[in-house]
Protein backbone atom coordinates (compact mmCIF):
# COMPACT_ATOMS: atom_id res chain seq x y z
CA UNK A 1 0.00 0.00 0.00
CA UNK A 2 2.62 2.72 0.72
CA UNK A 3 4.10 1.58 -2.89
CA UNK A 4 1.06 2.67 -4.38
CA UNK A 5 0.77 5.95 -2.70
CA UNK A 6 4.08 6.53 -3.47
CA UNK A 7 3.74 5.78 -6.91
CA UNK A 8 0.72 8.04 -7.10
CA UNK A 9 3.03 11.13 -5.87
CA UNK A 10 1.52 11.03 -2.46
CA UNK A 11 2.80 11.92 0.79
CA UNK A 12 3.19 10.11 3.58
CA UNK A 13 2.11 11.74 6.39
CA UNK A 14 1.58 10.28 9.68
CA UNK A 15 -2.13 10.53 9.26
CA UNK A 16 -1.75 8.27 5.85
CA UNK A 17 0.54 6.02 7.38
CA UNK A 18 -1.81 5.53 10.66
CA UNK A 19 -5.01 4.59 7.57
CA UNK A 20 -2.79 1.97 5.81
CA UNK A 21 -1.67 0.64 9.19
CA UNK A 22 -5.44 0.10 10.44
CA UNK A 23 -6.31 -1.29 6.91
CA UNK A 24 -3.56 -3.77 7.25
CA UNK A 25 -3.84 -4.48 10.76
CA UNK A 26 -7.99 -5.04 10.88
CA UNK A 27 -10.15 -8.03 10.67
CA UNK A 28 -13.42 -6.16 11.28
CA UNK A 29 -13.61 -4.64 7.62
CA UNK A 30 -13.93 -0.89 9.22
CA UNK A 31 -16.14 1.75 7.86
CA UNK A 32 -14.06 5.32 7.05
CA UNK A 33 -16.08 6.61 10.07
CA UNK A 34 -14.67 3.51 11.99
CA UNK A 35 -10.75 4.63 10.35
CA UNK A 36 -11.39 8.42 10.72
CA UNK A 37 -11.85 8.15 14.35
CA UNK A 38 -9.43 5.90 14.90
CA UNK A 39 -6.53 8.14 12.70
CA UNK A 40 -7.78 10.94 15.04
CA UNK A 41 -7.73 9.99 18.72
CA UNK A 42 -4.04 9.94 17.21
CA UNK A 43 -3.66 12.71 14.69
CA UNK A 44 -6.86 15.76 15.88
CA UNK A 45 -6.07 17.42 12.84
CA UNK A 46 -6.94 14.51 10.49
CA UNK A 47 -9.67 15.35 8.01
CA UNK A 48 -12.17 12.95 6.88
CA UNK A 49 -11.35 13.79 2.98
CA UNK A 50 -7.95 12.58 3.69
CA UNK A 51 -9.16 9.04 4.69
CA UNK A 52 -11.69 8.97 1.81
CA UNK A 53 -9.15 10.02 -0.59
CA UNK A 54 -6.44 7.60 0.73
CA UNK A 55 -9.16 4.95 0.50
CA UNK A 56 -10.26 5.59 -3.14
CA UNK A 57 -6.96 5.31 -4.35
CA UNK A 58 -6.31 2.14 -2.93
CA UNK A 59 -9.33 1.03 -4.27
CA UNK A 60 -8.28 1.98 -7.54
CA UNK A 61 -5.23 -0.01 -7.31
CA UNK A 62 -6.50 -3.19 -6.18
CA UNK A 63 -5.35 -2.91 -2.80
CA UNK A 64 -8.18 -2.65 -0.57
CA UNK A 65 -11.73 -4.19 -1.02
CA UNK A 66 -14.78 -2.39 -0.71
CA UNK A 67 -17.91 -4.28 0.50
CA UNK A 68 -21.45 -2.47 0.31
CA UNK A 69 -24.30 -3.43 2.57
CA UNK A 70 -27.62 -1.34 2.51
CA UNK A 71 -27.34 -1.83 6.41
CA UNK A 72 -23.74 -1.89 7.29
CA UNK A 73 -22.89 0.89 5.04
CA UNK A 74 -19.34 0.62 2.87
CA UNK A 75 -16.74 -1.34 4.95
CA UNK A 76 -12.68 -2.18 3.73
CA UNK A 77 -10.58 -4.84 4.08
CA UNK A 78 -6.73 -4.30 3.46
CA UNK A 79 -6.03 -8.08 4.34
CA UNK A 80 -7.44 -9.56 1.43
CA UNK A 81 -8.03 -6.70 -0.98
CA UNK A 82 -9.22 -9.69 -3.65
CA UNK A 83 -12.67 -11.35 -3.85
CA UNK A 84 -13.74 -13.66 -0.93
CA UNK A 85 -16.64 -15.02 1.36
CA UNK A 86 -17.59 -12.91 3.95
CA UNK A 87 -20.03 -14.24 7.14
CA UNK A 88 -21.86 -11.26 8.45
CA UNK A 89 -23.72 -11.02 11.45
CA UNK A 90 -26.93 -9.22 10.85
CA UNK A 91 -27.41 -8.53 14.92
CA UNK A 92 -24.07 -6.82 15.66
CA UNK A 93 -22.78 -6.41 12.25
CA UNK A 94 -19.48 -8.63 12.82
CA UNK A 95 -17.66 -9.38 9.07
CA UNK A 96 -15.73 -12.72 9.07
CA UNK A 97 -13.60 -14.14 6.52
CA UNK A 98 -13.90 -17.37 6.55
CA UNK A 99 -11.31 -19.97 5.02
CA UNK A 100 -13.12 -22.28 2.42
CA UNK A 101 -12.92 -23.92 -0.72
CA UNK A 102 -11.77 -22.57 -4.15
CA UNK A 103 -13.89 -19.59 -4.99
CA UNK A 104 -12.18 -19.86 -8.33
CA UNK A 105 -13.04 -23.30 -9.29
CA UNK A 106 -16.70 -21.33 -8.06
CA UNK A 107 -16.36 -18.33 -10.66
CA UNK A 108 -15.37 -21.02 -13.65
CA UNK A 109 -18.13 -22.73 -12.92
CA UNK A 110 -20.19 -19.80 -12.93
CA UNK A 111 -18.70 -18.51 -16.21
CA UNK A 112 -19.16 -21.89 -17.89
CA UNK A 113 -22.74 -21.93 -17.33
CA UNK A 114 -23.70 -18.64 -18.05
CA UNK A 115 -21.29 -17.38 -20.13
CA UNK A 116 -20.37 -14.42 -18.65
CA UNK A 117 -16.98 -12.81 -18.23
CA UNK A 118 -16.86 -11.48 -14.23
CA UNK A 119 -15.63 -8.49 -13.53
CA UNK A 120 -16.20 -9.13 -9.78
CA UNK A 121 -18.19 -10.65 -7.24
CA UNK A 122 -19.16 -10.82 -3.91
CA UNK A 123 -20.12 -13.55 -2.33
CA UNK A 124 -21.65 -13.01 1.73
CA UNK A 125 -23.02 -15.23 4.41
CA UNK A 126 -25.76 -13.62 6.93
CA UNK A 127 -26.99 -14.81 9.94
CA UNK A 128 -25.89 -14.73 13.67
CA UNK A 129 -22.17 -14.92 14.87
CA UNK A 130 -21.17 -17.20 17.89
CA UNK A 131 -21.67 -14.00 20.46
CA UNK A 132 -25.51 -13.11 19.01
CA UNK A 133 -26.42 -16.36 19.04
CA UNK A 134 -25.97 -16.51 22.97
CA UNK A 135 -28.27 -13.39 23.62
CA UNK A 136 -31.74 -14.86 21.58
Amino acid sequence: MIKVLKEHGRRLTPQRLAILKILAKSDGHPSVETIFEMVKANFPTTSLATVYNTINLLKREKEVLELGFAHLGSRYDGNKPYPHPHAICTACGRIVDPECGSIVRLTEEMANQTGFHFTHHQICFFGLCPECQKVE
